[in-house]
């Protein structure tokens, strides 16, 4: 049976940075007779509850799982389906004590697991650190966007996720966990990606390497038929390479390409004019063409830190456009050209429906639930207009059209791929699902969308 992963809204929220429901300062507004509904970031998903705590401390976090039969963990509300949602009761740990520890022998730094990483990344700089990676905008969380196989780009650069080296995780009954790569192993390949199924995380720990500055530069229009031989070259030609296109021509509107700079020079040396068929950018530009570049991180080959360059929008700006739905499917690396070629032919029912679409890399990983497991990926990601009834019924298509490809869907996005197939296209969902029943027989944090997907229940 194919299900929609999240129940559509009445009405539309309208479009903020600010989540409804919270005080400016990030904490739950005191009187809840006078606040909106909980929703996501965007809008789209109304949360099934507003019973939310503030958990800012590890023994706050153990007093609010022993309190409650079913707790869910509500982090910086970025995802688009429910996968975080509940009937019962959230726990929060964004605006928790602050703590970022380095190690800087090992090269690692372990924080509280609610930190964003546009907090985060600026201390690491200075301290003359950085993550090998970082998504399309610094606002999320460091636990969640692990949680969730959450990705960053590049061709050599795996995950997220794939930095974690250790976690602490508060279990069903209140134990507190220490996890670490080198201690639990295959266990530990598990619950890095853990869905939300297997505990609270409080802290993660991650792999550090020397800080490093970067650089950026925008081509437009390249023809979407040079992907057919120049592929690999393409995305090959930066530390990090995004495609962004709405399908309405034959061209890829926009190729940022990021670049590592070397130490000794602060700008890059005179960039091609021309690139694949396509023309060097002259001033920068959003993903989204109609919308100001204001919001984007700098272009035009202007220098800076590796985390004012990775992301696509700035930490303080609104990302993307706001107000809108996100689906991201990821397609073995092998067939990559055949499957966006694919989408491209639909691309007369996508477009009036799409602000853009995205295609970039990540290298595989050994992270169970991941959607890189074990093959080098090319995600193929949309961000629409937020018109469900449009895009519920477009899903389905582009899901048939890319089913030959074994495509893995994003976990925090709109998708509508069966729990049967989910099962036969993720090797260890079986292994997991044990797992999960081990470290929580009772089911305390699994939801709909858990038992819907993983748990078949």
């Amino acid at each position: 049976m194919t299900a929609p992963l999240f129940s559509p809204l009445d009405g539309w929220a309208a479009p903020g940075w600010a989540a409804p429901g919270w005080a400016s300062d990030g904490q739950v507004a005191a009187d809840s007779s006078t606040v909106d509904k909980l929703k996501n970031w965007a809008g789209n998903l109304e949360y099934s509850t507003e019973k939310l705590d503030q958990a800012k401390t590890l023994s706050q976090v153990q007093e609010a799982v022993k309190k409650y039969g079913k707790v869910k963990v509500l982090g910086t509300r970025h995802c688009f389906n429910n996968i975080a949602d509940t009937r019962d009761q959230f726990i929060s740990l964004v605006g928790a004590e602050e703590q970022i520890v380095l190690d800087e022998k090992n090269k690692t730094v372990t924080v509280n697991s609610g930190l964003k990483y546009g907090a985060l990344s600026p201390f690491l700089h200075k301290k003359g650190f950085a993550l090998h990676n970082l998504a399309s905008l610094p606002h999320i969380s460091v636990a969640g966007a692990c949680a969730t196989a959450t990705h960053g780009s590049g061709e050599k650069n795996g995950n997220l996720a794939t930095a974690v080296t250790a976690m602490e995780m508060v279990s069903a009954k209140g134990d507190v966990l220490q996890l670490s790569k080198d201690k639990y192993g295959e266990k530990f390949n598990a619950a890095v990606v853990n869905l939300g199924a297997l505990g609270v995380v409080t802290k993660v720990t991650l792999k550090m390497e020397p800080t490093f500055l970067m650089g950026q530069y925008v081509y437009e229009n390249v023809p979407l038929d040079q992907l057919k031989d120049n592929f690999d070259k393409i995305e090959g030609s930066g530390y990090s390479v995004s495609l962004f296109t709405n399908w309405a021509s034959k061209d890829i509107t926009e190729v940022w390409v990021k670049y590592k700079m070397d130490k000794s020079k602060s700008t890059k040396t005179q960039p091609d004019n021309e690139f694949f068929g396509g023309k060097l950018a002259t001033k920068n530009l959003h993903p989204i063409p109609e919308l100001s570049a204001e919001n984007c991180t700098e272009q035009m080959g202007v220098a800076g830190p590796w985390y004012e360059r990775m992301p696509h929008f700035k930490m303080g700006f609104t990302p993307s456009s706001g107000k809108e739905l996100q689906t991201e499917y990821f397609v073995p690396r092998q067939h990559a050209v055949d499957a966006i070629m694919a989408v491209s032919r639909l691309g007369s029912q996508i477009t009036p429906y799409l602000f853009t679409s995205e295609i970039r890399t990540i290298a595989a990983d050994d992270l169970w639930m991941s959607p890189a497991y074990k093959q080098d990926s090319v995600a193929i990601h949309f961000t629409w207009k937020q018109d469900w009834p449009a895009v519920s019924k477009l899903l389905p298509i582009i899901e048939k059209e890319l089913s030959v490809y074994n495509i893995r869907p994003h976990w925090g996005k709109l998708f509508t791929i069966s729990p049967e197939i989910l099962e036969k296209r993720y090797d260890k969902m079986a292994e997991f699902r044990a797992l999960a029943m081990e470290y929580d027989p009772k089911g305390k944090f699994r939801n709909d969308f858990l038992n819907l997907n993983v748990f078949k229940s």
